[in-house]
């Protein structure tokens, strides 16, 4: 709700209505991808810039279907919405595979989907209504998407005693910054994690079972 908050305050200050900021995260429900996408629409960006953008920005969500593939494989009418709804907040929570006992995965990958769409709508909603009619200096309140993914990481690092993929993630993000620059280390990073995961599998395996 938090996220959502600062992305309807940020909508609404620059120029879209309350209207629009509900259509976004109804439809669209991209997270730190919503808050770019309010940029670039203010700043008159192509199609084909904002696509680009989007596949930079939210290439890790491929990582999070890769690793989701066999757990919704047999999801049945769920797995569409599942596939959707697949934010960085509700991967760190199914991925973990801690739910009440008796209650099945998918339903409770369902549940906890849905929930998390609510929570961004209802944000959104009251940080549209917010930006709209209270006179209050907003600036900085994007931030909280970076505060996010710091949360989830530390999260992760706690809820497991297998630390290797975080430090891959770690390690070749610094080294693809410091290559390639602050505004084009992203893809470099995603192809340098993903060819590490792929080649230590086996050893980050070993490690898990350990």
């Amino acid at each position: 709700m938090v996220l959502g908050f600062g992305f309807g305050i940020i909508t609404v200050e620059a120029g879209y209505g309350f209207f629009i900021a509900l259509l976004m995260s109804v439809l669209i429900y991209a997270g730190s991808m919503q808050y770019v996408l309010v940029s670039l629409l203010t700043g008159g960006a192509s199609i084909v810039s904002c696509a680009v953008t989007t596949l930079m920005v939210n290439a890790r969500h491929l990582f999070y279907g890769v690793s989701m593939v066999d757990k919704y494989k047999n999801a049945g009418k769920k797995k569409p919405y599942l596939m959707f709804a697949l934010t960085d907040e509700t991967y760190s929570l199914v991925c973990r595979g801690e739910r009440p006992e008796g209650v099945d995965f998918h339903t409770f990958s369902l549940v906890m989907s849905v929930m998390n769409h609510l929570y961004w709508i209802a944000g959104t909603v009251l940080g549209a209504l917010t930006g709209a009619f209270v006179n209050i200096n907003f600036a900085g309140v994007d931030f909280a998407m970076t505060a996010l993914f710091i949360t989830v990481f530390v999260e992760q690092w706690k809820g497991t005693k297998n630390h290797i993929p975080a430090l891959i993630g770690v390690f070749a993000s610094v080294l693809c910054l410091v290559l390639f620059g602050k505004d084009n280390f992203l893809i470099p990073s995603m192809a340098l994690i993903s060819v590490c995961l792929s080649f230590g599998r086996k050893m980050i395996d070993k490690k898990e079972a350990a």
